[in-house]
């Protein structure tokens, strides 16, 4: 009998980014995970520092029991309204 190979299952969060003019950076915060956030100097590293600080706040919430949001909790839609000027 071959040997059962366990795939992962992948878990895809909205992130939104925002330029920190003061920390001259983008600053990141995930809406279905209550107190994830984090930062990078580019739109690269912030998605980067996204991934771990959303891998860590899981491993977290499974280690005491917590039930996982649920990553399609978050939607993000495109509002466009006239500019006033």
């Amino acid at each position: 009998m071959a040997p059962t190979t366990r795939t992962a299952k992948v878990l895809k969060f909205a992130v939104v980014l925002e330029w920190d003019e003061e920390g001259h950076g983008w600053a990141v915060s995930v809406p279905a995970i209550d107190g994830c956030f984090t930062q990078g100097d580019t739109v690269e590293e912030a998605l980067r520092m996204a991934e771990d600080a959303i891998r860590l706040n899981l491993e977290d919430m499974a280690a005491r029991g917590e039930p996982l949001p649920r990553p399609d909790a978050v939607r993000v839609e495109t509002v466009s309204v006239p500019s006033p000027q």
